[in-house]
């Protein structure tokens, strides 16, 4: 899971005394700038159509019907306003939330902690951990292959779920094992960085990233999940060829390693690391109830009828249409049953399901802070007249010429929002409505921006997982850097080339 992430203490910066400020900080001086700059610009207001967006060239200047008082209260108050969706009106301050609503987030809130509750419970059962195990131990004979079902692996979990921190765990696995097939330790933390990160920044349904810039957007999950699963198909095949393509140099010639190779490194070629556990009856069937889970949510998520028919078909009799307040019950349930399937006991069980959400409760309070930004504009009036300004410089732009800005735009704001669940609901309240005017659709605008925030979140200093990751795999984080420079070069031309064709395709397919 992508979340608020920061550098270890290991870092050159931190030696020197400089610590990059965490999404929390960020946070704290993006709310009360904006609260500040709320006084300067001046309020208005689009016509809103029937179909609850901003009419184009429909802006009016309008009076703050705000004080003061008002506005300092509102300050104060933005974190609890942005989760539970304060809007001020002729009768002053009212709510409260509604599904959908762009102003609250306390279902999104919830469905995050939901998230880390069923992903710790799976953890905790040994499930993934021994199946991975297994998996590279079967396929040992087979390297090549195994490099490439492990990325596959990493990326679904990338995709699915926003798999991040969770790969950490993986090191102590990975990194002895391409030791000894005769590969170097940047070949085993790519495997895990890239693969996961690339599926991360090609998400089709991962609700740190996806679902979280959908609320956000006002869309369904679902929507953009054609052009979105096709993008993921093509760079993690682009991204599994890069390193498998590193990985042959290496095992060809040692010497060509970028990052050589540690005293006794070399000594593990052809070692046995050990025959590991077999999987339980209970394991598979917590593997199996794991995937389901997410097969489960893909398929409520997608709107069957727009996608199969196109435009604004009528749903279909058995087309879902789940929102947040029903996925974050599905996983709330799935992660019960996993508890009960691992026999975790009801001591085991509760503990986990506690310690699940406290360990994403900084994520879900990213969440509600950013969010408290957007109540803070829209209470003063100012997110339209925002809107105004940049409507008047994108209309004379092609659809195609504005998706490709809107990815360049994200990426340096995934870089000082290193949160993307935070980066997501801060940008997208613009962003999206934005994108109307441009006559690009909103799920477009949120594949523009998780790319960013993916393509970033490979390479930041910022990320914990990139610097975790390298100082466990013992990889020069500059040596890392001039690895994987040329395929971000790739990636974000491919990126490009899909956004361009997101606005051939047009509604919800892209």
């Amino acid at each position: 899971m992508s979340t608020e992430t920061t550098p270890p203490a290991t870092t050159e910066e931190e030696r020197k005394g400089f610590r990059f400020p965490s999404a929390f900080t960020i946070l704290f001086f993006v709310t009360v700038s904006v609260w500040l700059l709320a006084f300067v610009i001046p309020a208005g207001r689009y016509l809103i159509g029937d179909d609850g967006r901003p009419i184009p060239g429909s802006y009016e200047r309008v009076d703050s019907e705000l004080t003061f008082l008002d506005r300092v209260y509102e300050l104060f108050l933005a974190p609890v306003n942005g989760l539970f969706g304060v809007e001020s009106g002729e009768t002053g301050f009212i709510g409260p939330y509604e599904s959908g609503d762009i102003f609250g987030a306390v279902a999104v809130f919830f469905f995050v902690l939901a998230i880390g509750v069923f992903i710790t419970m799976t953890i905790r059962t040994g499930a993934l951990d021994v199946g991975v195990a297994r998996l590279s131990h079967r396929l040992r004979n087979r390297s090549i292959v195994l490099i490439v079902v492990l990325m596959v692996i990493f990326s679904l979990g990338g995709t699915t779920y926003g798999m991040a921190e969770e790969t950490l765990g993986f090191y102590g696995l990975v990194v002895p094992l391409l030791l000894s097939l005769g590969y170097d330790r940047l070949t085993a933390a790519s495997i895990i960085l890239i693969g996961a990160g690339v599926g991360t920044m090609t998400s089709t349904v991962n609700p740190f990233a996806t679902g979280v810039a959908s609320s956000a957007a006002e869309i369904s999950v679902g929507d953009g999940i054609v052009l979105r699963l096709v993008m993921w198909v093509t760079l993690t095949a682009v991204a599994i060829w890069f390193v498998t393509r590193y990985a042959r140099r290496v095992h060809r010639a040692p010497d060509r390693s970028l990052v050589g190779y540690l005293p006794g490194d070399r000594e593990m070629v052809g070692k046995s690391i050990g025959e590991p556990a077999d999987m339980t009856g209970r394991q598979r069937a917590v593997i199996w109830v794991f995937a389901l889970t997410f097969v489960l949510m893909i398929f409520s998520v997608i709107p069957w009828a727009n996608v199969l028919q196109g435009g604004d078909a009528e749903p279909f009799a058995w087309q879902l249409d789940w929102y947040f307040p029903e996925l974050a019950a599905l996983f709330l349930a799935a992660a019960i049953l996993i508890g009960l399937i691992g026999r975790l006991g009801e001591k085991g069980l509760t503990d986990t399901f506690v310690e699940g959400a406290g360990d994403f409760i900084g994520a879900a309070l990213i969440i509600a802070i950013a969010r408290g930004v957007t109540v803070i504009m829209n209470n003063a009036d100012v997110t339209d007249t925002i809107l105004n300004s940049l409507e008047n410089a994108v209309s004379s732009t092609s659809s195609a010429f504005f998706a490709v800005v809107m990815f360049i735009v994200n990426i340096p704001l995934a870089f000082l929002v290193p949160s993307s669940s935070g980066h997501a609901t801060l940008a997208m309240p613009i962003l999206a409505p934005l994108g109307d005017f441009a006559e690009v659709s909103r799920s477009l605008v949120v594949t523009a921006y998780q790319s960013a925030s993916g393509i970033v979140n490979l390479v930041t200093p910022t990320s914990a997982v990139v610097m975790g990751g390298l100082v466990l795999a013992k990889v020069g984080y500059n040596k890392y850097v001039r690895f994987i420079v040329p395929l971000l070069g790739i990636l974000f031309a491919l990126t490009c080339a899909f956004l361009v064709l997101g606005t051939v395709l047009g509604g919800n397919l892209a």
